[in-house]
């Protein structure tokens, strides 16, 4: 959640500069534009505000985003952006064991800084809504004290207004003192409230065209855009550009109201309706209720509509061909932010991989003496029998940052596209000076797992490029297949997730090769992947770290181990704000393979 709020912070720069473009949109197309449109206009930015929380990313997300995300996580690539000092991790004392190393990544907002953000967020919305409650304790006071209508004239002058307006529902309208202006509240059981004063005062040409007004909000479903005007003002309330944007959003409503009456009247009957509202400008008032539409309006509103009342003139089609082709062209610009606010993009599938009845008998181990100070799963899948043992099913089920134990399949791409081959997989050092010396020489596959070298894997994933990246991964279905987090980090702390139960099944894919690879090339990668080799068996695998501020946050080993009459696939994941490494998940990993009779 913290994190969110981070990406939320992001997304409201965005947020002004739509709001920005759609004022400017506006401004040069309001004489194109019906009243009505402009006032529609609003409705596409109260969608776009709640794209932020849609629990899914969009089609299409743009590479925009990965360059933001390149801001808060910099790639372990050597480049500028890449300030961590080395954390190297001390290799077992096992032969041909791995050395565990990484770069640690560097984020430039520390995560205190979204529990800050988020805490702050959350009391501002409790305030709002304390206002909210407050203004709606006020309407029902006003509706215990209002009194049905009473006065036949202004009754039978009612029935007529919903003849006119083609309404076939008969709305309650009630007399109230506490009002200045008439006012129409309620989504499911709307209901008019009219001021004594304008019934003891009563003239039935001023009464019509009120009560035409409030019957026009009804009509266009305004009490709707009352409750998600006013729950964007609760969730956007630090921004002052969102509250301009529902006070122009009110104004527009009301004008839109206007013209819809003018629509109705004679053009004889233009200047009493404008003279109606000249006569009560003085005695309404903005409405004090957060779900009411009225007739009321601060001086600077009255005055607009005025003049909008008196140039009105009655569209013809080639101006409404004209105002339709401008509100497409306006709401395809603002659509084209909608990928953008799409915070939730950096997973593009759910976090949990689901377990379902196609994975096999499967139990359940108590393992938690195992993992003391870290929350952590293991999961081992039986070849033979098809069985699961599952540790922490939840954490087991969860996506998570590969790091390095993507590698595995970096270097089965880099084979199947003859970046390297089986005889010749050396890549020559750029003599860039890495934080790790082991780094800074010539490697080839095996040298570059046994050192998990960042730059050797790198420049195969750069060489292929994105698209192909993408495909390759979507291809082998790893993870949420997510690469939005650029070619040189998705699979560090970034976007790429992949859960502990997917690691040990896409191993047994890769050891079977249901992909169709060159069977040298799987043979390849399964010689890089060799650990140890004794009389009774080999261990394969892959150790993972991830280090973010200068702690290891995270471990990962995740491997299969070969008998003659077993296979075993396994993966094992720790995580903890700090000393969580691919060692210490390899040190816990072997003790239980060790109890479990499966590694020695």
């Amino acid at each position: 959640m913290a994190d969110f709020m981070i990406r939320f912070f992001i997304c409201n720069i965005f947020i002004s500069g739509m709001i920005g473009i759609l004022l400017i949109a506006k401004g040069i197309f309001k004489n194109i534009l019906s009243s009505r449109m402009q006032y529609h206009l609003w409705f596409l930015l109260l969608g776009l505000l709640a794209v932020p929380f849609i629990p899914f990313s969009l089609i299409g997300f743009p590479q925009i985003f990965s360059w933001l995300h390149s801001l808060k996580i910099s790639p372990a690539s050597g480049a500028e952006t890449v300030l961590g000092k080395s954390m190297g991790i001390l290799p077992t004392e096992t032969t041909n064991w791995m050395n565990d190393f990484t770069l640690s990544i560097h984020r430039e907002t520390p995560p205190i800084a979204g529990y800050i953000l988020l805490g702050i967020w959350i009391a501002g919305m409790l305030a709002m809504i304390l206002l909210v409650i407050k203004s709606s304790l006020r309407l029902h006071t006003l509706k215990k004290s209002a009194l049905p209508l009473q006065n036949q004239a202004v009754r039978r002058l009612y029935l007529h207004c919903l003849e006119e307006a083609e309404i076939p529902r008969d709305i309650p309208v009630y007399s109230t003192a506490f009002l200045k202006s008439p006012i129409i509240v309620g989504l499911l059981k709307p209901c008019i409230y009219v001021p004594i004063h304008l019934i003891s005062d009563y003239n039935e040409a001023d009464m019509r065209y009120m009560l035409l007004h409030e019957l026009q909000h009804y009509k266009h479903h305004d009490a709707m855009a009352n409750y998600l005007m006013n729950l964007a003002g609760v969730i956007y309330w630090f921004h002052p550009l969102v509250w301009y944007v529902l006070k122009e959003m009110r104004n527009d409503r009301e004008v839109a109201c206007d013209t819809s009456v003018l629509k109705m009247l004679e053009e004889e009957d233009y200047e009493d309706y404008g003279n109606t509202l000249i006569h009560f400008a003085e005695k309404v008032s903005l409405t004090p209720f957060p779900f009411a539409a009225g007739l009321g309006g601060n001086m600077k509103q009255m005055k607009r509509r005025i003049i909008n009342i008196a140039s009105y003139e009655k569209p013809t089609v080639i101006k409404r061909l004209k105002g339709l082709c401008s509100y497409f062209l306006i709401a395809c610009l603002l659509l084209l932010f909608m990928p953008i606010l799409s915070v939730n993009a950096a997973v593009k599938t759910e976090n949990t991989y689901p377990i379902n009845k196609n994975d096999g008998n499967i139990s359940y181990l108590d393992l938690s003496s195992y993992f003391n100070g870290y929350q952590g799963c293991f999961v081992l899948l039986d070849a033979a029998t098809g069985s699961w043992q599952i540790y922490n099913k939840a954490l087991a089920q969860k996506r998570i940052s590969p790091n390095s134990t993507y590698k595995i399949y970096s270097a089965l791409l880099g084979l199947e596209n003859r970046y390297i081959t089986s005889s010749s997989n050396e890549i020559s050092w750029n003599g860039q000076d890495y934080p790790i010396p082991e780094w800074n020489a010539n490697h080839n596959l095996t040298t570059a797992f046994q050192n998990s070298v960042n730059w050797y894997f790198q420049s195969l994933d750069q060489t292929a490029g994105l698209e192909a990246l993408e495909d390759f991964y979507t291809s082998i279905d790893y993870g949420n297949h997510d690469l939005s987090g650029g070619v040189s980090s998705f699979w560090a702390e970034s976007s790429l997730k992949i859960s502990p139960i997917e690691q040990a099944k896409l191993l047994q894919r890769l050891y079977l090769n249901e992909f169709n690879f060159d069977a040298d090339h799987i043979q390849t990668v399964k010689n890089a992947l060799l650990l140890s080799s004794t009389d009774k068996g080999s261990l394969y695998g892959k150790t993972g770290t991830g280090n973010i501020n200068g702690e290891n946050i995270s471990g990962w080993f995740t491997g299969y181990v070969e008998t003659t009459e077993n296979t075993y696939f396994f993966a094992l994941y720790i995580g903890a704000p700090k000393n969580a490494a691919g060692s210490k998940a390899s040190e816990i990993a072997l003790s239980i393979l060790s109890d479990l009779n499966i590694w020695y």
